[in-house]
């Protein structure tokens, strides 16, 4: 499958960008700390059904250069934004997942003409949800999963769910994935900072764009009530919980998402 790493300049910024195969563009933007090369299972899939992936190093991740200054959730939706303007999209599709299904939120109620349809996978609306596991969510506070293997290795059951346990291809795809491009220390600080005291529960029913929630019901970090309280308030919404999936269930049951999020985009 052809793809395109490059560097794009958004906003007076470099962002890395990896753009992969053929069809309808669907932006990617990655939960907490995560980088371009964490999506690969899920691309491969979507790639194969006639979806054009486009992902990026937010800034502070991967190789994007980190801020000096941390933004809030609606210019880090904007950066998204102008980002598609860069390579030449009025609009496309937009899949969230985790800490990017708040991005993908914002990008949605600010920039409703530039998304298509709204894929949010393993996301909340921030505070009014559902809180995870108190032990979960104290290890989202460090970026150490990125660092060492060990430690992921160590927390992955507790962090991502049962359904992570014996798949130890995924976790040493993951693995490499993270220690070769891990976030900087304060480009993931930044990513928490905008995250504090976030919410779209007052704005919810303003999102227009037709959504998938997308949810596993063994996710420790976003609790599965929590999709359905998007898929509540968000008119055009439609809710799907993956059965056994925890959080990362867009990368272990890579297929069967892919699957799901094509029919909906209608790419069959």
């Amino acid at each position: 499958m052809s793809r395109l790493l490059t560097f794009v300049l958004v906003d007076g910024r470099l962002l890395r960008v990896s753009i992969r195969g053929e069809g309808p563009p669907l932006l990617l933007v990655m939960g907490l700390g995560g980088n371009i090369e964490m999506w690969d299972p899920l691309e491969r899939a979507l790639n194969g059904r006639g979806i054009q992936t486009i992902a990026y190093d937010a800034s502070g991740t991967g190789h994007s250069p980190t801020r000096l200054v941390p933004q809030r959730m609606p210019t880090i939706a904007r950066q998204a934004a102008h980002l598609l303007d860069a390579l030449g999209h009025p609009s496309a599709d937009v899949l969230g997942v985790s800490y990017g299904g708040a991005v993908a939120q914002e990008l949605a109620l600010g920039n409703p003409h530039r998304v298509r349809r709204l894929v949010l996978a393993s996301t909340s609306c921030g505070l009014g949800g559902v809180p995870g596991n108190p032990l979960a969510m104290s290890l989202l506070a460090t970026p150490l999963r990125y660092y060492s293997p060990t430690f992921l290795r160590l927390t992955a059951g507790v962090l991502y769910g049962p359904s992570i346990s014996g798949k130890e291809d995924l976790l040493r795809a993951q693995i490499n994935a993270r220690r070769a491009r891990p976030p900087s220390l304060w480009g993931y600080a930044s990513q928490l900072i905008a995250g504090a005291g976030w919410t779209s529960l007052p704005w919810l029913g303003r999102i227009a764009a037709p959504t998938l929630v997308l949810a596993g019901d063994r996710d420790p970090i976003v609790p599965a009530r929590n999709a359905r309280i998007l898929a509540r308030r968000i008119p055009t919404a439609r809710l799907k919980l993956v059965h056994g999936a925890g959080h990362l269930l867009l990368l272990d049951q890579a297929e069967h998402s892919a699957a799901l999020i094509a029919d909906f985009l209608g790419a069959g």
